[in-house]
């Protein structure tokens, strides 16, 4: 089970594949052919509510994390020195016999 919810989860947070597992689900949970069939009392709802809910708190996952504000980076002016990184090395002499 912990599979399933993990490869759904990644597929969901995948933008390639998102929308197509969206649309999916939602069929899935209009369909009258489930795992568990509607027909049969709480056993039949117990699949759709556990795929809305996995499905409603990734998507508001997604929303939130989307409309988070993000650091900002220092603005660089133009006349600003490019910034150079320098290593510190020991210089060792060699001399040939």
């Amino acid at each position: 089970m912990k599979t399933a919810y993990y490869w759904y989860r990644q597929t969901l947070r995948n933008p390639q594949y998102r929308w197509w597992l969206i649309l999916g689900s939602l069929f899935y949970l209009i369909s009258p052919l489930d795992l568990s069939p509607d027909v049969i009392p709480l056993l039949g709802q117990i699949d759709d509510l556990v795929l809305l809910t996995i499905l409603f708190t990734e998507v508001s996952q997604l929303i939130t994390d989307a409309l988070r504000p993000r650091p900002l980076e220092p603005l660089r002016r133009d006349d600003d020195p490019p910034t150079i990184k320098t290593v510190d090395v020991d210089a060792v002499t060699v001399q040939d016999d």
